[in-house]
Order: C-alpha cells, then structure tokens, then sequence
C-alpha cells in the first residue's frame, strides 16, 4: 500500500502475514514549551501507525535547529519530549539526523507492524456505516488564539491535552471486523480526511454536525475570528464536496479546522454499534457518539445535518 488511496502510511508485506507499516512526520512549534512541542510532534508521528492498525515498535527522530539563535539544550529538552511519547508508546527512540535549519523542526520516522489480515485502510467504509471520531476538534482555533493572546488561562493546556493522547485505541479496533476504516484527522481537518474517506469508498455522508465533539470553549473563540489560515485553505480544497446548507454555514469553521495530532476517524458497521461502544469505553473512550452514517454516492460527499441523537 502506497500512495493509490492517500491512505495514513505506506505498508510492505514482508509474507503472508505480517506488513511493515513505515510514515514520517514533522512540524515547526505550535506551541512555546519545548517539552510539550517534542511531546505533540512524536505523538502526531506515531498516530499514522495506529489508523493503519498497527501497532508501532521503533522510532528515528528528524530534527532541524537553527544553532546560531536558539541553544543545544533547548533542542535536547524537545528530542525529551519526543522520547517520553515514544516511552508511553512502549517503543524505543533509536536515533536519528539532525541539521542546522532556519527554524525550529521536529517529528519522527516511525516504523510499525501490522497483522495483514487486521490492516485498516481510509477507502473500505460500507453504505449505512456509522461514523465516530475519539477526540474532539478544535485544535487549531485554540493554538491560533494561543498566538493571538486571546487564550483564556483555564483553557491554556486544553489543546496541548488533547495532542499528546495517544491513539492506541487503533491498534485494538484493528482487530474487529466490523471496523470497515479508519484514519486519523491531521492537517486537512475533518472536511479533507471524510473527503478523502468517502470518494475513495464511492460513497457519501450524513453528518450529524451538531455531534461532532469539540474542545471546551472553541466555539468561544471561533467567535472572535480566531481560525488559522489552514482552515480556510482546507474550505477551498474540499468546500465543492460538501452540500452548502444551514448546517455547513453553521460548522463550517470546525470542519476545516486543521488537526495537529488529531483522534481517529471510524466506520463501524450499523450491526455492532453497541459492541463497538462497549469496546471503546473498556478502551477508555467513555463518551462516543456517532458523527454521520455513510449513504449512497450522491452529488456530493459530505451532506451537513442536524444529528439523530
């Protein structure tokens, strides 16, 4: 698997078996503490191996450093918190390359492995699928009123909380056949990724838009025009999908939010909805609802609605 579905991460069957799951990923600062920008970039980098279903087991760390303006040690203190992520992970940072660049840039290139018969694919939901998403959005309107100033203390570490959460969940669903797809939401939004879902699927979506889960207070923010420039490039790429309507009028900056680190986007077959909400809560997902239910290919992907709940 490569590049034919813009799928999460390449694999390579190694036998019958067995696939190798191989991603990179990496960013400049979206957030001022060096610990936490470690932290948030490895975790990001990790998430592709869980949306394939895999399960990750070694890591090598990318970083550029602008030597001449920023010291060595704050760049130990982000490579710390890169290797706390991947320690949660249960993995090890085995190295890596670092060059002297104009800004800031960290990530991982991070290697996993899959049981091929449990590999999740983001171009495999079915017609009356129902859709869950295990984090809220919101991410990018926070870190944009970050920059801004506009952040509110009690809302200081909400985002960061919510990036540095492993997507461990990935490996478990994989085991599930009614589990039909699966991909995480990163820096195309929800709009992107559902895009992306649904046409290579051939099908189309009800989104239950006003289920969507979100980070406290984004819609307080949202208020104040805190949306980064991500968002309204993800509108324009993706908008012509999408049935313009009072609902998308209503959502459509949480839709086009850019996701650093983002939750898994899932498509559970109708029949096992409850089996599938047991699972999550064991899994510690406490409050899933579903988002939309996939339909029949119609004129356009994504068809914002009022949710069913």
């Amino acid at each position: 698997m490569g590049n034919q579905s813009r799928d999460d991460a390449a694999v390579y069957g190694i036998d019958e078996k067995t696939g190798i799951i191989s991603t990179t990923d990496f960013f400049m600062p979206i957030v001022d503490d060096p610990f936490d920008f470690g932290r948030i970039a490895a975790t990001n980098s990790i998430s592709d191996i869980y949306a394939m279903g895999g399960k990750p087991i070694m890591a090598i760390a990318i970083l550029g450093w602008p030597t001449n303006v920023l010291a060595p040690e704050i760049a130990r203190t982000v490579i710390e918190g890169g290797r706390a992520i991947c320690d949660e992970a249960g993995i090890v940072l085995a190295g890596g390359h670092s060059i002297d660049a104009p800004e800031p840039i960290f990530g991982l290139s991070v290697t996993g492995i899959v049981d091929k018969s449990h590999l999740k694919r983001n171009d495999t939901a079915q017609v009356g699928d129902y859709l869950f998403l295990t984090k809220p959005l919101g991410i990018g309107i926070l870190t944009t009123a970050e920059k801004r100033g506009l952040l509110k203390d009690e809302d200081k570490h909400s985002a960061r909380d919510v990036m540095i959460q492993l997507n461990k969940v990935g490996a478990e669903f994989a085991k599930y056949d009614y589990i039909h797809a699966m991909t995480d939401i990163t820096g195309f939004g929800l709009i992107g990724h559902l895009s992306e879902m649904t046409e290579g699927s051939n099908i189309s979506v009800e989104l239950f838009s006003d289920a969507i889960p979100l980070i406290e207070n984004v819609r307080h923010y949202e208020s104040l025009g805190s949306m980064p420039g991500g968002t309204f490039r993800n509108l324009d790429n993706y908008g012509y999908l999408v049935e313009k309507n009072n609902a998308f009028e209503q959502y459509k900056h949480i839709l086009g939010d850019p996701q650093t680190s983002g939750g898994l986007l899932v498509s559970v077959s109708p029949n096992h909805i409850e089996e599938f909400l047991s699972l999550s809560y064991e899994l510690g997902l406490k409050d899933l609802n579903p988002i939309g239910q996939m339909i029949s290919s119609k004129e356009y992907r994504i068809y914002p609605k009022s949710s069913l709940m």
